[in-house]
């Protein structure tokens, strides 16, 4: 499970067997007090993946900077680069997802019911027609990661 903000617009893909799959960032962020009383922040960045009706609706739903909460499995792959290099990726596989805020189109966003899709797909065939990961360097300005994880915690 984790608690976040896209840092990029999902990508929506098709693979060779007409499989959907949409690929985004997501940042999350921890914040906490030293002995002395200093506030710290960490940011961490991750790979998600959405296969089938799930990656679908991602990429017609979420947008850069949008909070979501997803639920699923750490993935670790290889593949070659360009230069024939072999690189390992790690990828959160998700098979939930549910929008935390209200940033819709302008428009006021109906409730979003909670999305639960099939076991995607685990052959290697599928998962290379997705590629390499895009770097992540993006910073996300979250200055109420704590009011919101209270806002949340509240509602739930």
């Amino acid at each position: 499970m984790l608690i976040g903000n896209l840092t990029r617009d999902p990508e929506l893909r098709y693979t060779p067997a007409g499989m959907a799959v949409s690929t985004f960032g997501l940042a999350t962020n921890r914040v906490w007090s030293t002995k002395q009383g200093e506030r710290k922040e960490d940011a961490q960045f991750h790979r998600i993946v959405a296969w089938n009706k799930l990656a679908e609706l991602c990429a017609q739903l979420l947008k850069k900077g949008r909070r979501i909460y997803v639920e699923g499995r750490i993935q670790y792959r290889e593949f070659s680069d360009n230069e024939g290099l072999k690189k390992q990726v790690a990828e959160i596989v998700i098979d939930d997802m549910i929008i935390l805020d209200n940033k819709g189109n302008g428009e006021r966003m109906a409730p979003v019911e909670e999305v639960t899709v099939d076991e995607a797909p685990a052959d290697d065939a599928s998962m290379q027609a997705i590629g390499p990961a895009p770097l992540d360097d993006v910073m996300i300005p979250d200055e109420a990661v704590e009011d919101k994880k209270e806002d949340y915690a509240a509602d739930n």
